[in-house]
């Protein structure tokens, strides 16, 4: 079936990006519309203030087009690759255009796969359960747990945390060249940090593994929201990377590369649509062949919206352009960091350094404060939604803030009360959606705290630092000064 019904009937048009009186600025430039750009939060304070999503590493808010392309789409929801009626065909045709639209972006190579997963989480241990046997993997101990834990199968090195590019590319040639037997091996490494928002030097480690004899796969759940992901540039074997962080709702991720392992492989979950053929046997069993295309790895009904909405959400960043983008994103990331500095009691988390390039995701801690207390702070008094805790990357956290692990502070459940030092940090991520407004209403929320402390009591309750208040839901009093 052709797929322009498909395209005539849930295309949304573009939302318009806008921009301000010198479009050459960046820092005039508009960010792309997202759903809840106009939501309000009380203050406990008193009033009310308009929500700053600042936790983009975590969830980045749906885009706006993103959003008005899947409603287009909705009245048309089929099953697909099953059905016989337009709607369903209409479907396929829309699911299956998704995997070439996911491709493109991607500059996904002649023979490579397209996977439609759960998310990044999903994508790494579908990779880890294909695996061929006897695999060795390499992963540095500064990745986020979704590609630092799905090896349980393999015999895995862990890498420990470098200084610099060099020392990164230096620390995996030293254990590729080390490594016995000499058989399959896979390097997993991240674009950009979910806690320090550095980047990688990505093609570097792909042909360092390549020299070698190893494989490599880029987790690129925090790179591709923020800079182009180009497999056949990067060299890169693999990469994988969640909706949720790319403008989509939540629910979908991708998984893209090299086939032949998938294709070995078993499938990742057996039922429809991953088998061809499915026969009965004399003696009473079955006999399948499975598909050696992505459905191999897709069995179930596929999440349709999730992988539409991760296309329209690839269309609507490459025609905003990621140049335009990157530039605006720099522009934030000068203001934060520019507004932090200037604050002595605050330190920010690095591992290559304050000229290292980055991705809007800066992590800190701040001398006198539990982590958790600051965070419940910038929310409860100023509507500032950042994230706490060691960010589902526990080692590179330790490792960074020097702590060790019998240490109070783990992902999102900080454990001492405020006040308390604990080994935790706090984390502000913005991107495309993400106004002037609140990064510079984030700076001066930040230096606020810090000189005059919070204006409200809090406690710790469920593990989780949140303001105080009585019975009735009425605060209980302002902290002093």
């Amino acid at each position: 079936m052709s797929a322009r019904p498909a395209a005539q009937v849930a295309t949304a048009p573009a939302a318009a990006t806008g921009s301000a009186t010198d479009p050459a600025d960046p820092a005039c430039a508009a960010p792309l519309p997202v759903l809840g750009r106009d939501v309000t939060v009380p203050l406990v304070t008193g009033g009310e203030v308009t929500y700053a999503a600042l936790d983009y590493a975590a969830s980045a808010p749906a885009l706006q087009r993103v959003w008005d392309d899947v409603a287009a789409y909705a009245p048309y929801y089929g099953s697909v690759h099953r059905g016989a009626g337009y709607l369903s065909q209409l479907s396929t045709d829309l699911f299956e255009n998704a995997r070439r639209t996911v491709a493109d972006f991607l500059g996904c190579r002649e023979g490579d796969q397209v996977v439609f997963t759960r998310s990044t989480t999903d994508s790494l241990n579908l990779l880890a359960a294909a695996l061929p046997a006897d695999c060795q993997v390499f992963v540095f101990e500064t990745e986020h747990h979704a590609s630092l834990l799905p090896w349980r199968d393999a015999r895995v090195t862990y890498l420990d945390a470098p200084r610099t590019h060099d020392d990164a590319v230096h620390t995996l040639e030293r254990a590729l060249a080390d490594r016995e037997p000499h058989g399959p091996a896979l390097v997993c490494v991240t674009g950009a940090s979910n806690v320090t928002g550095e980047l990688w030097p990505v093609r570097e480690l792909a042909a360092a593994a390549h020299a070698h004899g190893a494989r490599i796969v880029l987790d690129a759940a925090q790179l591709a929201p923020h800079h182009a992901v180009d497999l056949a540039e990067l060299d890169v074997d693999w990469v994988a990377f969640s909706g949720h962080k790319l403008y989509a709702p939540f629910g979908a991720g991708v998984l893209a590369g090299r086939a032949d392992w998938l294709q070995e492989a078993e499938p990742y979950l057996a039922g429809g649509g991953a088998s061809r053929k499915v026969a009965r046997r004399a003696d009473g069993g079955v006999d399948v062949e499975w598909h050696d295309t992505a459905a191999r790895h897709e069995a179930g009904s596929p999440n349709v919206i999730g992988a539409y909405s991760i296309a329209s959400a690839c269309r609507a960043l490459q025609e905003a352009g990621f140049d335009s983008l990157v530039e605006r994103e720099r522009h934030l990331i000068r203001t934060v960091r520019a507004g932090l500095a200037e604050v002595p009691q605050v330190r920010v988390l690095s591992l290559f350094g304050d000229d290292a390039p980055r991705v809007g995701v800066i992590s800190f801690v701040v001398d006198g404060w539990n982590s958790s207390h600051f965070a419940a702070a910038l929310s409860a008094e100023y509507g500032i939604g950042v994230r706490d805790g060691l960010f589902c990357a526990h080692p590179l956290v330790r490792t960074l803030l020097g702590g060790t692990s019998e240490e109070p502070g783990e992902c999102g459940a900080p454990e001492a009360a405020p006040g308390e030092r604990s080994l935790n940090a706090i984390r502000v991520s913005f991107g495309a959606g993400t106004p002037d407004e609140h990064v510079e209403r984030f700076v001066r929320a930040v230096k606020e705290l810090v000189a005059d402390g919070a204006r409200w009591n809090y406690r710790t309750e469920d593990g989780r630092c949140v303001p105080d208040t009585d019975a009735t839901g009425a605060a209980t009093g302002a902290a002093a000064a």
